[in-house]
């Protein structure tokens, strides 16, 4: 039986400590720093390692708002969606994660671009 990629990656606290480093990287972005100035990071890191860990396969369900909800109130632009989608590719380089398992993960948050983006180009 193959590992699943949220095994691969470590599991729970692995993706803890990418999702951490992962808004260390965010918040100090003044591009995209703002969309976190009223956030409760701590619930946030949260919501983002048992998003991450769910859409990996891991034994985790998400329990958050769903993303269109989640975001709509938010304006995120295409170009700020990237740069925070860079922020994830650049933390999970430093973690050491192999290029395939990288590419997993962006292509798993990239399918829920339409719904995060909420300004059009």
């Amino acid at each position: 039986m193959s590992e699943t990629l949220y095994e691969r990656l470590g599991g729970q606290d692995a993706i803890g400590a990418v999702v951490d480093r992962f808004y260390e990287r965010v918040v100090a972005d003044d591009q995209v720093a703002h969309y976190f100035e009223e956030t409760d990071m701590q619930k946030q890191r949260a919501h983002q390692t048992q998003f991450i860990s769910a859409v990996a396969g891991g034994p985790v369900e998400y329990d958050g708002d769903d993303m269109e909800s989640a975001h709509d109130d938010l304006g995120i632009t295409k170009p700020d969606f990237d740069a925070i989608v860079e922020h994830l590719s650049n933390t999970l380089e430093e973690f050491d994660v192999p290029d395939d398992d990288r590419e997993a993960v962006l292509e798993a948050v990239g399918e829920y671009e339409d719904d995060i983006v909420t300004v059009p180009a």
